[in-house]
């Protein structure tokens, strides 16, 4: 059976009163938080954070880049909303990747992985130093308006037993800038394992 990949994660209000990260980093306050969808699934509206004109801002975005590859039968195609995103070499997203302004910050407080041959049942991460963590993500213009997604990395020792295709690629907070300014090989070597320490199973 083939793992599907992170396709659902959570902002939980009741972490809108610990925010000293994000308020500080782009002036995000618990009101601002309480507004954030708190159940985010592929195809649905979520909130990332990224700069634009020299400034940070928050952005609201469909969460799953359109790809559009070859179908099943001869001279069809087929339409994916693509969520994570492994393959850094493909130029398809090299060209976001290596573009600091199409790249942007995605807030969370849990992210759940399925548990494999359980059906709907889901493993939940969390990150208990950070109430409000971020994933790399990638953005770029469609036709359904702006879209997202973020990188995926070999999972570290915590999450491989449960999930061992791949994890969200988790920034640190000191990372945040560097995320959104560095060029093509910074942004790549970011794409690692988040400390396996620092994480929790839900």
């Amino acid at each position: 059976m083939i793992a599907r990949m992170c396709n659902h994660y959570r902002n939980d209000p009741a972490a809108r009163a610990r925010l000293p990260t994000w308020r500080e980093y782009i002036g995000w306050d618990a009101a601002d938080f309480a507004q954030a969808p708190t159940d985010v699934w592929p195809k649905r509206e979520a909130w990332v954070a990224r700069i634009a004109d020299g400034q940070r801002i928050i952005d609201q975005m469909m969460w799953g880049v359109p790809l559009t590859v070859a179908g099943k039968r001869p001279a069809t195609t087929v339409t994916k909303h693509v969520t994570n995103v492994r393959n850094l070499t493909s130029p398809f997203w090299k060209s976001m990747l290596a573009t600091p302004a199409q790249r942007c910050l995605v807030p969370f407080t849990a992210f759940a992985e399925p548990k494999i041959g359980a059906g709907r049942e889901e493993h939940w991460f969390t990150i208990p130093d950070q109430p409000v963590a971020a994933f790399a993500g990638i953005w770029r213009p469609s036709t359904a308006g702006n879209v997202f997604a973020f990188l995926t990395c070999e999972p570290n020792p915590l999450v491989a037993p449960l999930h061992p295709k791949a994890m969200p690629v988790i920034l640190q907070p000191d990372d945040y800038d560097t995320w959104l300014s560095t060029d093509l090989a910074g942004a790549s070597a970011l794409a690692a394992p988040f400390p396996s320490q620092l994480m929790r199973v839900a």
